[in-house]
């Protein structure tokens, strides 16, 4: 009796001691299995190292701050003057020099003023301002027994004649009764029409007043991100909309902010697509339509690069005759342009040259003055 309780107790402890072997066995297999569940949420790594361990975790890295961009200081009108007026007698100082070395000969006979012709020609002074200035040139050099006249002095007073001196030549750049001035910017794309909006914003913030500028050349997505990099170099904002939308609703939007903020000068850059007349001329008259419902637009400039002779001149008789160009802006006056242009382009279209650009600098354009210009030419 006493053997079989022993063996009772025996058989007991062993099963005792083999469930728990079982159950502990069970619960380091479940340990090992990865947690279940719907959850696709990531923790972010901790940056506290846990009680107990050694282990150092990484904090996330920072995230990289851009620095504000630096709002630049134009130029003021003064210098650049100085500067454009070097550059451009540099570059144009062929044609001023060839018509005084002819006009400086002992005799000025038939040959000579034929040369003077060709010359005046070759810069693209055009036909009949060319044959109007060599008959004044005759009749003032003529010599009848007095002494011979200062061909330059002579030479100067004429061409600054030519080039006009009874041209209003100011830019409209504020409005009346509190409305800001509203510049309308038009000319064909690769003329450096949007280039030339951003410049002329250079101009007026180094004259201290506030400007906004409008993307209505929405065609071009490049243009608006062009402007947009204008406007942010000087501190000026921008107005812009969808590529491709409606460039009068942007104009008007951009003139809107003006007249809100009480902003002195709206510059619209504006689509410059010439392989449509009839499209182009209801474009450029919608914009300006839907403008003139905020303000009147003070200014209409014609942008042309002086470097594409009679096709520039072309196409400013396109534009001038779907718009009312009050202005022109000739950009590329050096290098290859020739400087009679801003004669034939100012006769064809009976409005002044009233900026020039000389230049890929930021402000390398500046008001034009004729005398400064002439004597520019002359050297």
């Amino acid at each position: 009796m006493g053997e079989w309780l022993y063996l009772i107790i025996g058989i007991a402890v062993v099963g005792v001691l083999t469930l728990a072997g079982l159950l502990t066995s069970g619960r380091r297999r479940r340990g090992d299995l990865p947690a279940t569940g719907g959850t696709d949420v990531i923790a972010p790594p901790r940056t506290d190292t846990p009680a107990g361990t050694d282990t150092a975790v990484e904090a996330p890295p920072e995230p990289a701050v851009e620095p504000a961009p630096t709002v630049e200081k134009p130029e003021g009108t003064a210098s650049r003057l100085v500067r454009l007026r070097q550059r451009l007698s540099r570059s144009q100082g062929g044609l001023g020099q060839g018509l005084l070395a002819l006009l400086s000969r002992d005799r000025l006979d038939e040959d000579t003023w034929e040369a003077i012709e060709d010359t005046l020609l070759t810069a693209d002074v055009g036909v009949a301002p060319t044959q109007a200035l060599v008959e004044r040139l005759r009749t003032r050099l003529r010599v009848e027994g007095g002494q011979k006249p200062d061909a330059r002095a002579v030479l100067r007073e004429e061409l600054i004649e030519l080039v006009g001196t009874d041209m209003d030549r100011r830019v409209q750049v504020t409005g009346a009764d509190g409305k800001p001035g509203v510049v309308l910017v038009v000319g064909v794309n690769g003329a450096g029409k949007t280039t030339t909006v951003g410049k002329i914003a250079r101009i007026l913030v180094a004259q201290d007043l506030t400007v906004t500028l409008g993307a209505a050349d929405t065609f071009r997505a490049a243009a608006v991100d062009q402007l947009a990099t204008w406007g942010e170099r000087v501190g000026v904002e921008v107005v812009r909309g969808p590529e491709g939308g409606d460039p009068a609703s942007v104009a008007f939007e951009a003139v809107k902010h003006g007249v809100d903020d009480d902003i002195d000068t709206v510059l619209v850059d504006t689509a410059g697509r010439l392989q449509n007349k009839a499209g182009l001329m209801d474009e450029l008259g919608k914009v300006k339509r839907v403008i003139e419902k905020q303000a009147p637009v003070t200014e209409v400039l014609l942008v042309l690069d002086a470097t594409t002779g009679q096709n520039g001149l072309i196409q400013a008789r396109v534009f001038s005759e779907i718009v009312d160009v009050t202005g022109i802006v000739l950009t590329k006056l050096d290098g290859s342009a020739k400087g009679g242009i801003v004669v034939q382009v100012q006769r064809e279209l009976g409005v002044p040259v009233k900026l020039v650009g000389l230049g890929e600098g930021p402000d390398d354009m500046a008001p034009f003055d004729a005398a400064a210009f002439v004597d520019a030419l002359l050297g």
